[in-house]
Order: structure tokens, then sequence, then C-alpha cells
């Protein structure tokens, strides 16, 4: 097997297990810490992590924070 087609099945593979391509996951995670960034004063770098499960995927968010922003219920 050509080194060019191992790393395309590689590659593929490992999408396969994480459910997103590279840049989706760079999507989401963004798109997460917008969200967390109005509850929390966000510090550090993230963890997230996309495990394939037998049905569907385990997702985890992990951040540190600084503070919990004061914030109301929408009404």
């Amino acid at each position: 097997m050509k080194e060019e087609e191992r790393a395309r099945l590689l590659r593929l593979i490992g999408q396969d297990r994480e459910g997103l391509n590279h840049e989706s996951r760079e999507e989401a995670l963004r798109d997460f810490l917008i969200v967390a960034r109005e509850f929390f004063e966000v510090s550090g770098e993230p963890e997230f992590s996309i495990v394939k499960e037998r049905r569907g995927f385990d997702v985890t968010l992990r951040f540190k924070a600084d503070r919990v922003k004061n914030f109301t219920a929408i009404k």
C-alpha cells in the first residue's frame, strides 16, 4: 500500500471514530465556547472530546472558569 493511500485511510478511520472531521470539530468547539463565555469567565485551554460508542457518541467539553457570571432566567 502506498504511503498516500495509507495516510488517507488512517484519516478516514479517524474521522469515523470521532464522528467529525477536524474542521467541524474546531467549529463545534468554537460555538460551545461562545455559549460557555455567556455564563462563565473561561480561562485556559478547553478540553473537547468525542468518543464513538455503540449507540451514538459521548461528547465532553471541559474548561476552567475564574468565575460564574451573574445572569437571570429569561421569562
